[in-house]
């Protein structure tokens, strides 16, 4: 990702969508030839000079102190997520400059045994660019089977654009894919020399109709909660609340976890979907190197 190019981008969208009614400012006579904020008048209320608020915008700054970013995202009127995306594209941190994580991505054996006693709720583990790294088999029944995929397709927004039968089964399909590749958009930020985020981006690009459109619109998204529904082919709908957490231990892999409510509807039919689902243990040999005979279709998910 060119960083400047970024920048630019993602200041000009981001002082196009605040009005000068929303920044506080009076109306001044001027023909506005933009929307939004101009740039002398994003500059003012950030407390810098129109000079210097330009060339940040261009990319030709450098590195600005943390007080001038906090003072842009409270001018922008940014949230949690685009504030973080503003702070990672504005001062680096030094995994901005790894073009490849520095070691594979595993889950390790206790993160397994929790997805094995969550066996009554669908659980999974993201990784890196939303890979799916652990699944429990109730997970794979609402979503897909992703330990049937190639080591290297496990991905969740590549299932969400890609796959047609997510457009089939995931409620409100448009809000969710959309969503998923701001999430990929906030990493983007984070890992701009990401070769596999680049190839996957790329290969969006050219395979979904969809995906230009959003992540042109560079929005980002770091998602905690919610809620969502699925439409399964065998038992129906079923409404979840989904909770995300960060890993300790391990701040680039994420436990999602859909709950439903008790005495509902979606309850009984992910109890039909429990029962009818044959369980299947999980654990770490998933993500080694499969034994000589074995199904190498579980192999290693390398990062």
């Amino acid at each position: 990702m060119d960083r400047s190019k970024e920048i630019a981008d993602f200041l000009r969208s981001r002082r196009a969508a605040i009005t000068p009614d929303q920044a506080g400012l009076d109306a001044d006579g001027r023909v506005r030839r933009v929307p939004g904020l101009r740039r002398d008048e994003v500059a003012r209320l950030a407390g810098v000079s129109t000079e210097y608020y330009t060339r940040l915008e261009q990319g030709r700054a450098g590195h600005p102190s943390t007080e001038v970013v906090e003072a842009l995202c409270t001018t922008l009127q940014l949230d949690a997520s685009e504030r973080e995306h503003l702070t990672d594209l504005l001062i680096p941190g030094p995994q901005s400059a790894r073009r490849a994580p520095a070691r594979p991505q595993r889950v390790r054996p206790g993160l397994y045994l929790m997805l094995d006693t969550l066996s009554h709720v669908p659980a999974f583990i993201t990784g890196r660019r939303c890979d799916v790294l652990a699944a429990n088999q109730l997970a794979k029944a609402v979503l897909t089977d992703f330990d049937a995929l190639p080591a290297n397709r496990r991905n969740l927004a590549r299932y969400l654009l890609l796959d047609p039968r997510a457009r089939e089964t995931v409620g409100d399909w448009e809000k969710i894919a959309g969503e998923t590749v701001a999430m990929l958009r906030l990493e983007a930020g984070r890992y701009p020399g990401d070769r596999q985020l680049a190839d996957l981006v790329g290969e969006l690009t050219l395979q979904s109709p969809e995906f230009s459109r959003w992540w042109n619109d560079h929005r980002v998204l770091r998602r905690t909660h919610g809620a969502k529904h699925y439409v399964h082919p065998v038992v129906g709908e079923i409404h979840f609340h989904y909770e995300s957490f960060q890993v300790p231990g391990d701040s680039e892999q994420t436990l999602c976890v859909y709950n439903v409510e008790p005495g509902s509807a979606s309850e009984e039919a992910l109890a039909l979907l429990r029962s009818w689902t044959a369980p299947e243990p999980i654990g770490p040999d998933a993500g080694r190197a499969p034994d000589a005979g074995a199904d190498a279709s579980r192999g290693p998910f390398p990062r």
